[in-house]
């Protein structure tokens, strides 16, 4: 199982020189997958949870690109409705092509209306536009040479039956966010049962999960995955491993936008998880030539 991280690419603390120093971070302590998130217009209702500065994820992964050697590249999630699907499929086929086959497209649906409402897209339409973007977003990498650029592996984000059938119908693998840990097993049964209802191949399992490293245990059914002890955390990533996780991403933001003006907490959270499944051994850096 690969193990990945979410990168703040947004808050009071975020800026090029901290980014570069998360993503070398990040790749040096041996994970596999750099993710970062997506808004275009920060609008109240976004900047309450994330609030400015926020870097584009196309323009900031490609920049993080040139910075890093061996490190999947990815969107935790692209809100797909957000741009045209040919502006989607050439960013993405250029990313990927720029960085060496790294990039992985998770994308969603979004959730901010007052964004939704400045971009002047209607938010209550944004599940189909989703399904037809991704769509087309196919079509053009699978029939037009001038978007090819290798295999860019679709994550369909969210927790609902919505997205878990869209995962289903038109991704690559189900990337579930933020949830507790009795509730993914059952989820993981929906989902296959759902692929054996439309005919279809039950697609991968990339869950995103909380990282908050604590001294003692948290307890509770609100526990997220991927709150407590380090021997807490290891014992979530185990029984995702065991429930079929081919990826785990580790989210360190826990809400805060404070927290981005220190992020050697995460890194030393990140460094307690590295060590435990002894990362750096399994994924050396590797310098450039």
């Amino acid at each position: 199982m690969q193990i990945g991280v979410n990168v703040p690419n947004f808050g009071p603390g975020t800026d090029p020189d901290v980014l570069r120093s998360w993503a070398q971070t990040v790749e040096g302590l041996g994970f596999d997958l750099l993710m970062v998130s997506d808004h275009v217009a920060v609008t109240p209702d976004v900047a309450e949870q994330y609030p400015a500065p926020f870097y584009e994820p196309f323009t900031t992964l490609a920049w993080l690109a040139g910075v890093t050697h061996r490190i999947r590249l990815g969107t935790t999630v692209l809100v797909v409705p957000y741009r045209h699907p040919l502006l989607i499929a050439r960013m993405a086929a250029n990313l990927n092509r720029l960085s060496g086959d790294r990039l992985v497209l998770g994308v969603g649906i979004g959730w901010a209306r007052q964004e939704f409402e400045a971009l002047g897209v209607p938010f209550e339409r944004r599940g189909r536009l989703t399904d037809d973007h991704l769509r087309a977003v196919r079509a053009a990498w699978e029939n037009d040479n001038d978007y090819r650029s290798g295999h860019i592996p679709i994550w369909v984000g969210g927790n609902s039956d919505a997205a878990l059938r869209r995962a289903v119908r038109l991704g690559d693998a189900w990337h579930p966010l933020r949830f507790t840990p009795g509730w993914l097993a059952e989820s993981v049964d929906r989902l296959k049962a759902v692929a054996a209802e439309l005919g279809r191949p039950v697609p991968a399992l990339a869950p995103r999960i909380a990282l908050r490293l604590t001294e003692s245990q948290v307890t509770g059914p609100e526990r997220l995955a991927g709150e407590g002890t380090i021997d807490q955390i290891a014992d979530d990533l185990e029984r995702l491993r065991l429930l079929g996780a081919g990826t785990v991403v580790l989210d360190p933001f826990n809400g805060d936008p404070r927290e981005t003006c220190h992020p050697r907490t995460a890194w030393q959270a990140l460094a307690a998880v590295s060590a435990r499944w002894d990362l750096g051994a399994r994924n050396p850096r590797t310098e450039r030539q």
